[in-house]
């Protein structure tokens, strides 16, 4: 995929992408595709969205979808019984606050939206139980602001769930992941940050508890990949040191020992622009 010069919007760039036969995979994997409501529902249903309930487990009240894009994430907490708003500075009507309020009318959720930048949050102190962000942070214009944001907007004991950030290991990698990344140069702003800078700006926040969740370890990180597809990867790969598929099937049928595998793993993964994700809790009062 090729092209000569930037889009004018996001909204531009995605029309032009779902326009692509070869990019169809691409297109479903972003949930960019129509109907709205089949693609929320495939993301509520997702493997990564079940492991990020079991972070919301016994919560409930207000969240707040920062970032909220099309509303797949706004879609999935009103499915499971919270009051969202959903934030969006981007008006457009496919990728952006119109999208969401016909993804709210078509399935009857309630799903206020609100067109506002992370930076300045346009609520009181205290409003939410729960501050979700789904490849948000490493979009914002101030990562520390944002951060600074989302702990005011909590109640005490409420928690932030920032998924699928990307990270360097160098700050020289980042052009090199501006390179790679599949949409970028359609319209840009994409970027990337240090783990270190990710954490630091929720411990600048407020926050006292920051959970950080590996490239490798969780399956909120592997989209569109899963645990199983991992697993058939890595026979793949070692049938053509040793061609045994079928024992290298059985042996890695072992979920224990593919986690092992994965923890090892992590320590040698420094591909620019990897995912992590990051639970972080505001204290008590």
């Amino acid at each position: 995929m090729s092209i000569d010069q930037k889009f004018s919007s996001w909204e531009e760039a995605v029309l032009w992408l779902r326009d692509q036969p070869d990019q169809r995979q691409l297109v479903l994997d972003a949930y960019y595709d129509d109907p709205l409501l089949k693609a929320a529902e495939r993301y509520r249903t997702s493997e990564e969205w079940q492991h990020i309930r079991s972070y919301l487990k016994g919560r409930s009240g207000s969240a707040l979808d920062v970032g909220a894009g099309r509303g797949i994430a706004s879609y999935a907490l009103a499915c499971d019984g919270f009051r969202v708003i959903a934030l969006e500075p981007d008006p457009g009507c496919v990728v952006g606050a119109a999208a969401i309020r016909n993804l709210a009318g078509q399935s009857g959720l309630d799903i206020d939206v609100v067109e506002e930048f992370s930076e300045r949050l346009p609520f009181d102190d205290g409003s939410f139980d729960v501050v979700f962000a789904r490849a948000v942070l490493h979009h914002t214009r101030n990562l520390n602001a944002a951060c600074k944001e989302m702990y005011r907007v909590l109640k005490p004991g409420g928690i932030v769930v920032a998924v699928r950030e990307h990270v360097i290991s160098r700050e020289t990698d980042l052009e090199a992941f501006l390179e790679q990344h599949p949409l970028h140069h359609l319209y840009g702003g994409e970027h990337a940050f240090l783990l270190r800078s990710y954490v630091d700006a929720f411990r600048g926040g407020g926050f006292s508890s920051i959970t950080v969740l590996t490239p490798l370890q969780s399956p909120i990180n592997l989209f569109p990949h899963s645990l199983d597809t991992i697993r058939d990867m890595i026979a793949q790969r070692l049938s053509r040191v040793l061609p045994l598929p079928a024992v290298w099937q059985t042996i890695l049928g072992s979920d224990r020992l593919l986690h092992f595998m994965l923890l090892v793993a992590k320590h040698f993964d420094h591909r620019p622009g990897r995912l992590y994700s990051f639970i972080a809790q505001k204290a008590a009062a």
